[in-house]
């Protein structure tokens, strides 16, 4: 069974809120409407009965006006001595000798009576000449134009609602036919299509999940794209060591070549190459999960630095390119991960060995405030570059064939890391003429300072981590 849709389900609700208002607004007016008409009708006699004070006193009105017959208002008078000087019925007739008494003693007299027409509405006020002037209507009469107002009232209240629910129709099918074409664009794009595009119309809510929908639309051919440059890429460099690996392979198997020393080294450059690319591929991937690992404890980053520095500074003079450590008189403390801090100064250094020629300088630095810094004296990055520098495989695809590169993971992965340690990753001009990465990792509060210095013990060698 088919849900309804927003438009029969809008256009229901415009009808239903059409009828209701309707039959409220006919209530209201059948019932409000002769109590009105009854009270101006009431009005309309006392005015008449104070104007009738002086002119039937004076004689002057002679008959009824016209007006009066018109609404069926009938008069009478009475001198001062009660008798009937002149008048009609039901006016004549509609207060009794008491009442007449009661007037003449107290000057007006307002109420309703029955008679045998039916309800009386009776004004009566003493003349200046010390008689009585009675004014008199039925109620059915005076309620008469209320019924005629009641009726005109409820034909309009009937084309209202006649006009209310063709346009309560109209408008719920123009509300829903923007929600329907942001439906079938999505419906298109979860099949692959990626240029739908939308037009924004209607209310500002609508128009903006049209507006949602291209900038989705956009992002995901965007991130799409990026994905394919990336599997592009990565492909790239599992096929370089695979090559290797296939080819000396074959030939250690056909017995082509002799120096199998050789052979097997290159083999196990090139599978460890490979593995350090895999096991990138792996942290990547899982950095965004909620079990990837990370240890917490109180570490001494001094320390660390100063093992690390230790390290690279022997990769570094075995490639003719000058090592300087920059560290703190005293230990600087943070409550991380120390593999993972260990995995981004790794991934820095092995970025800036890459591209930095013999000669000229890296540095690793630790500053206060548990500031980590590696500067090198390479080629540097453009402001373009520094934009997307931790984008997966930007710097691969602009600087493939023009300088040696990595995979593009490695500093994709550096971000990733310092973003999980609740920290900031961010690359700048460096004063050595290189890049400048500085990662700023918590530091711990004075309060949690500890009173030992945790002693860590040499890595047996960096993970190998490329940017």
């Amino acid at each position: 069974m088919s849900r309804p849709t927003l438009a029969y389900r809008t256009a229901l609700v415009t009808t239903a809120v059409s009828v209701v208002a309707v039959l409220i607004a006919g209530v209201l007016t059948y019932s409000l409407t002769p109590a009105a008409a009854e009270r101006q009708a009431r009005r309309t006699l006392a005015a008449v009965a104070e104007n009738g004070r002086t002119e039937f006193g004076n004689r002057r009105l002679g008959s009824r006006p016209v007006l009066l017959r018109v609404v069926n208002i009938s008069t009478a008078t009475f001198d001062s001595a009660g008798r009937l000087e002149e008048g009609q019925a039901p006016a004549r007739s509609a207060l009794t000798d008491s009442e007449l008494r009661s007037v003449m003693a107290n000057g007006s007299l307002s109420t309703s009576r029955q008679a045998a027409g039916g309800a009386l509405l009776v004004e009566a006020r003493r003349t200046t000449e010390g008689g009585v002037v009675v004014v008199a209507q039925r109620r059915a009469d005076a309620r008469g134009a209320a019924t005629a107002l009641f009726r005109r009232t409820v034909w309009a209240l009937l084309i209202g609602l006649a006009v209310a629910i063709p346009a309560g129709i109209w408008l719920a099918r123009r509300l829903a036919r923007p929600l329907k074409h942001a439906a079938s664009a999505a419906r298109a794009m979860a099949t692959g299509h990626r240029d739908v595009r939308l037009t924004p119309e209607g209310p500002a809510e609508v128009a903006d999940v049209a507006e949602s929908i291209n900038t989705l639309a956009g992002a995901l051919q965007y991130s799409e794209g990026r994905q394919r440059e990336f599997l592009l890429s990565v492909s790239h460099e599992l096929r370089t060591p695979l090559t290797a690996i296939s080819g000396f392979a074959e030939a250690l198997a056909d017995g082509v070549t002799e120096d199998t020393g050789v052979a097997g080294q290159t083999i196990l450059a090139e599978s460890r190459r490979l593995e350090r690319l895999v096991t990138d591929l792996l942290d990547l991937a899982r950095l965004g999960a909620a079990d990837f690992r990370i240890d917490l404890t109180d570490v001494d980053l001094t320390s660390l630095v100063r093992e690390a520095a230790a390290v690279w500074r022997a990769r570094c003079e075995a490639e003719g390119v000058l090592f300087g450590a920059e560290l703190p008189d005293g230990p600087v403390y943070a409550r991380t991960d120390p593999t993972r801090v260990r995995q981004i100064i790794d991934g820095l250094a092995e970025n800036a060995l890459r591209v930095t020629p013999a000669g000229r300088p890296i540095v690793v630095a630790l500053h206060p405030g548990a500031i980590l810094q590696v500067r090198d004296g390479g080629p540097g990055l453009t402001a373009d570059d520094r934009a997307v520098a931790f984008e997966r495989s930007a710097l691969y695809q602009r600087y493939r064939g023009v300088r040696r590169v990595g995979t593009g993971l490695g500093l994709a992965l550096v971000h990733g890391l310092a973003t999980r340690l609740g920290g900031t990753a961010e690359v700048s001009r460096a004063p050595e003429g290189g890049a400048c990465f500085t990662v700023r990792i918590p530091p711990m509060s004075d309060l949690h300072q500890p009173t030992v210095p945790i002693r860590l013990h040499p890595a047996a060698g960096p993970p190998g981590t490329a940017g």
